[in-house]
């Protein structure tokens, strides 16, 4: 087996990873109230209760004539003819009453008059002098969107816990809410440890290279919409590794690092989290993914990631973004997968799970294919750029063959 992707009897499942993150963090951010056009990938804080019905009285689905049904004179071809007394656009009302034989012009949205019934669309209409000829056939209560068809007068629409979406913002507008009470961003503390590393834009020997990690994670972070502090690179001595951690823990939600966490002799975060507090989770049966450590410096979580750019990546979306979610007070922290098709063969070993990146291509049948990226290596950047998403392949599966039903995890749903 290969030492570098190596794990032995001790490593934790994913599953477990995750469950323990449940288990053993809970929200620690307060609450504040932020307008709605603020709240978008805020984490709601309140019960939100309709105060109306939406819509508030029965209204017109369609632009057309609204009547009694079964009313008016019957007609050649299937018609009835109604006399028209009246016009309701949307925003306005009739006064009157709609009686046998009548119809009023409705258009889409308006409230249906008092004695109409049913709505029928203009397409299917004929205009008769002062009249209309409506379908003979056509049923009570057709076309009618009826008062609280959506949300009904105290009725819990939103529950805390939700992250706020641009439909869950709409919503809270349709209630006439201005303003949402959410919970405080997470304030997330991250910073790059390595020698090797250099700031981009910087000068470079050639034996350094530049520092990504910080750069894909800060983007990570703030698709989360937390607020990151970066600390930038810090170098690999003891001294410095602990004193960067113990202050950045005092003005922090949760710590992430890159890089320092495996077990050489430049590796110093480990170590130094060890000292100032507890390592609670040091191997994963996973790749890529190796070494991660998930612990507290103090009393504040820390997540200590791969330094290879590919493992950062993928343990962040993985554990570092169900952890960064159940902090910030989200109900659900799953990953959202999907079921697509396999365009490739792939072999491996029991007893590890393995995340493929691979791209999605459509398939001779129109369903979505997986094409996996050539290479496995976890320094592979390009890999990330090129692929969709990933394929993720269960610890017992040792083989995936064009045809199979694979899960995917897409980056559009875990970059957000």
């Amino acid at each position: 087996m290969d030492d570098c992707t190596a794990h032995g009897p001790t490593a934790l499942s994913l599953d477990q990873a995750v469950a323990r993150i449940d288990r053993g963090f809970g929200p620690v951010t307060g609450t504040e109230e932020v307008p709605l056009r603020a709240a978008l990938g805020r984490v709601l804080a309140e019960d939100v209760i309709a105060p109306l019905n939406v819509p508030p009285a029965d209204v017109s689905a369609m632009d057309g004539w609204g009547y009694a049904a079964g009313t008016g004179a019957e007609v050649a071809g299937g018609f009835r003819h109604l006399s028209v007394v009246g016009r309701v656009p949307a925003g306005s009302s009739f006064d009157g009453v709609v009686g046998a034989g009548q119809a009023v012009r409705i258009f889409t949205g308006a409230p249906v008059p008092a004695g109409a019934d049913t709505v029928a669309m203009q397409e299917d209409c004929q205009g008769e002098g002062d009249g209309v000829l409506v379908p003979a056939a056509l049923k009570r209560g057709a076309n009618i969107r009826p008062a609280g068809e959506d949300m009904t007068a105290g009725s819990v629409v939103l529950r805390p816990g939700q992250r706020l979406r641009a439909q869950e913002v709409g919503l809270a507008a349709a209630v006439g809410r201005a303003s949402l009470s959410v919970r405080k961003r997470l304030r997330v503390v991250l910073f790059s440890t390595g020698d090797e590393l250099r700031e981009p834009g910087t000068p470079k020997p050639n034996h350094a290279i530049y520092d990504a990690n910080r750069y894909t994670l800060a983007a990570q972070l703030d698709a989360l919409g937390v607020e990151v502090r970066d600390l930038g690179i810090l170098p690999d001595r003891p001294d410095a590794t602990r004193a960067a951690l113990a202050d950045a823990a005092g003005t922090a939600d949760l710590l992430i690092t890159s890089g320092g966490v495996s077990v050489g002799e430049e590796d110093h975060v480990k170590a130094a989290v060890d000292a100032l507090g507890s390592i609670d989770l040091w191997t994963l049966a996973i790749k890529p993914g190796k070494p991660l450590a998930l612990g507290r410096v103090g009393n504040t979580p820390f997540l200590g990631l791969p330094g290879n750019p590919v493992s950062a990546m993928v343990t962040f979306l993985l554990v570092g973004r169900p952890l960064v979610l159940r902090l910030s007070g989200a109900m659900s922290t799953a990953t959202p997968r999907s079921l697509v098709v396999a365009g490739f063969s792939f072999d491996k070993k029991a007893g590890r799970r393995e995340f493929l990146r691979a791209r999605l291509e459509r398939g001779a049948d129109g369903r979505p294919l997986a094409v996996k990226f050539p290479s496995n290596s976890s320094g592979v950047l390009t890999s990330m750029v090129e692929a969709d998403g990933l394929v993720d392949m269960p610890a017992e599966t040792t083989a995936i063959r064009p045809g199979d039903l694979v899960d995917f995890l897409p980056f559009t749903g875990l970059f957000a």
